[in-house]
């Protein structure tokens, strides 16, 4: 079935899919965008997967204040070049990534941040883990290896903080 130039049009947006990636995921579920996206997001976290042991050395430190000034997080968001660091996919992500520490404290990044002398650390208290506070069918995790699969990158967590008055 020939795929339309809006039909490419309108998963890139939905994805931020190149076109010819757009165009083949188009083919192959025959024209159902949201097959098709379903394809480009498997396709994405596989491409993250093979990325995961590529160099972050660039990136962005992202803060969150929340609002009336008591809560606020910095996060340390590292990518593979300059360019990716300065997107805005790539500076949304910081920004929600901030968002949820201010939100949800959680304790460590993930497993391999933990000390070794620390035990008992629940799934709930490591970053990557943690249930997304804008998407409650999607996990910290599942987040950045969508954005990787977008982005093309690398992508890292490598740590964060938060503040509370009085805390």
């Amino acid at each position: 079935m020939p795929v339309s130039a809006a039909q490419v049009k309108e998963l890139r947006d939905k994805t931020g899919a190149g076109i010819m990636d757009s165009k083949r995921a188009l083919e192959e579920a025959d024209g159902d965008i949201a097959k098709a996206e379903a394809l480009l997001n498997e396709k994405g976290l596989a491409s993250a997967a093979k990325k995961a042991g590529r160099e972050t050395s660039e990136g962005l430190v992202v803060s969150y204040i929340h609002t009336g000034g008591r809560v606020g997080s910095l996060v340390e968001l590292n990518c593979e070049t300059d360019f990716v660091a300065r997107t805005e996919d790539f500076e949304a992500l910081g920004r929600n990534l901030a968002m949820q520490i201010a939100a949800m404290n959680p304790l460590y990044v993930d497993r391999e941040s933990v000390p070794e002398d620390v035990e008992g650390v629940k799934d709930e208290e490591l970053l990557v883990n943690q249930e997304y506070i804008r998407d409650s069918s999607m996990q910290i995790g599942e987040v950045v290896k969508e954005t990787i699969g977008k982005l093309g990158e690398n992508i890292r967590i490598r740590r964060f903080s938060r503040f509370e008055l009085g805390g």
